[in-house]
């Protein structure tokens, strides 16, 4: 687990084969890269891969105000929310949700309070776990590579870094799930 920002951006700089950096305030190149590269990083790889440490839950209320047209239900996403995940913790197997997003919003016909799971962002690097930071210090170098090396020469390696890091990231993180049951499907079952 990173201990903070700095040392995540510092790794990363490491796989450049470039100097750290104090803070990532600090009025230098390196540290003006790591800065505009971090936050949109970091919360891109918490939304395209569903990490352990990410997920949340929340049970919400409807507003007040229907969508615009038709009597479906509109309920505020969390502040920290990237992410919808599908509830698969249901004592029915079979149920099919109607959710959608729509800006700021689920959209959905099922009334209050809506409980659902989803992907939060999470900021505390303490929190984080090992193999996201090797990721997302490896994804960092891959993108800020031409502007803080000058060169694409790295760029390549740094791509199959990626993706070895997110394959084991993976395995890890699966390993410490429990196993799933698909859902019912009609039309695989009439198959049978």
């Amino acid at each position: 687990m990173a201990t903070s920002e700095v040392s995540l951006v510092n790794r990363a700089l490491q796989k450049l084969g470039e100097s750290g950096i104090e803070a990532l305030d600090e009025d230098s190149p390196n540290a003006r890269s790591m800065n505009t590269a971090y936050a949109p990083l970091r919360d891109k790889l918490q939304r395209i891969y569903t990490w352990n440490f990410c997920k949340a839950r929340a049970s919400i209320a409807a507003q007040t105000e229907q969508t615009a047209y038709g009597t479906l239900n509109r309920y505020q996403k969390p502040n920290d929310f990237l992410r919808l995940m599908r509830n698969k913790e249901s004592s029915e197997q079979d149920v099919r949700h109607d959710w959608t997003i729509e800006g700021d919003y689920i959209v959905t016909e099922d009334s209050s309070p809506l409980q659902f799971r989803y992907i939060a962002k999470v900021t505390d690097t303490a929190l984080f776990d090992p193999s996201f930071d090797e990721a997302l210090a490896t994804l960092i170098a891959k993108e800020t590579c031409l502007d803080v090396t000058g060169s694409n020469k790295r760029k390549n390696d740094l791509v199959m870094d990626f993706k070895e890091e997110i394959a084991s990231a993976r395995q890890v993180n699966a390993l410490e799930n429990d196993s799933q049951i698909p859902l019912e499907d009609d039309w695989l079952l009439a198959r049978y």
